[in-house]
């Protein structure tokens, strides 16, 4: 595994290290749906090469309740101004973990 995969799970499955958002419809769901959302994404461990494609377990999907839920960790400097020049250096990046319904996307 990479050390942006690594990087990239540590921070998914504790959400240390970076920042999480959720969608406007993640967000105006009830609190158990998103509490259930969020433990599904700490948990996903379904990468595959169609949604892993460069290894480093920075997406996934899954359905909830007849809905497709993706998340995505993005990489930016620490200003959030540009993306990061180095996803593997945790001292110059900031990842963020956005969890959306696949309409958003």
């Amino acid at each position: 595994m990479s050390d942006i995969a690594t990087l990239n799970d540590n921070f998914r499955k504790s959400f240390i290290g970076g920042e999480v958002l959720l969608s406007a419809g993640i967000a105006a769901m009830s609190s158990e749906d998103k509490a259930n959302i969020v433990s599904m994404v700490q948990n996903f461990n379904d990468f595959t090469e169609d949604n892993n494609v460069y290894g480093e377990n920075d997406f996934g999907s899954f359905d909830y309740k007849g809905e497709k839920i993706l998340w995505k960790i993005d990489y930016y400097d620490l200003n959030h101004k540009y993306m990061s020049e180095d996803p593997a250096n945790p001292d110059i990046t900031n990842r963020v973990l956005t969890i959306m319904t696949v309409y958003e996307y």
